[in-house]
């Protein structure tokens, strides 16, 4: 077994653990965090089949902006574990097959080139000077153009649409325009009220500076 092999086992066996620990912790920030851990296993899973320009951008993508996002939302949310966890019994029929489908589906991937059950050959080795991201760009630009396309309109909707739902005007809260913020000027905002120390006509002992000493009693 090779240096590769080894280290392959290793982040296989860190983002197997860490993807169980998502759906089993108690704490939502805990399972932020260990779905932070399984995304940068599996960029080192990228990485180790020179994909380096896919394991980028898995780690700026979904750990530096999305996952950044989850940990805020989950923080500034008041989740109460124990009512999400009630209607876990009800989806455990539904849920539990399409769980052993998928495992067997892996294992068939997985295991199927050393019973002879791949259906796929192996993959050619890459000439020397190739560039996988020149060939994604390639293929994403030619082939899948129109669903590339498809799907950045289909993003560029849900964007305009969430603006549109964060800015409605609501009763109960209250809401700033910043037009009105910039029209404004000192003469609107700020008024000048001439106030005199004293009022007038009123006479005393001039004020002191606190340092004086008390009367001495007489000898």
């Amino acid at each position: 077994m090779n240096f590769q092999a080894v280290v392959f086992f290793v982040l296989a066996a860190v983002l197997v653990l860490s993807a169980l620990r998502v759906i089993t912790a108690r704490n939502p920030v805990h399972a932020a965090l260990f779905l932070v851990l399984s995304f940068a296993a599996a960029a080192g899973l990228w990485l180790l089949l020179h994909a380096e320009f896919l394991a980028i951008t898995l780690i700026l993508v979904y750990v530096g902006a999305v996952m950044v996002l989850f940990l805020f939302v989950v923080m500034m949310l008041d989740i109460n574990i124990d009512r999400m966890r009630e209607g876990f019994w009800n989806i455990l029929p539904i849920a539990l097959p399409v769980a052993v489908l998928l495992l067997v589906v892996m294992a068939a991937t997985l295991l199927g080139p050393y019973f002879g059950l791949s259906m796929r050959p192996p993959p050619p080795e890459a000439a020397e000077g190739y560039s996988n991201t020149r060939a994604i760009g390639m293929v994403l630009y030619t082939e899948y153009l129109y669903p590339f396309e498809l799907a950045a309109v289909i993003l560029l909707v849900a964007i305009v649409a969430a603006i549109a739902l964060t800015l409605r005007e609501r009763k109960n809260t209250r809401s700033i325009d910043p037009a009105v913020q910039v029209a404004a000027r000192r003469e609107g905002r700020v008024r000048l009220v001439s106030m005199p120390s004293e009022p007038r006509g009123v006479s005393g002992p001039p004020p002191g500076d606190g340092t004086e000493q008390p009367p001495q009693p007489p000898k």
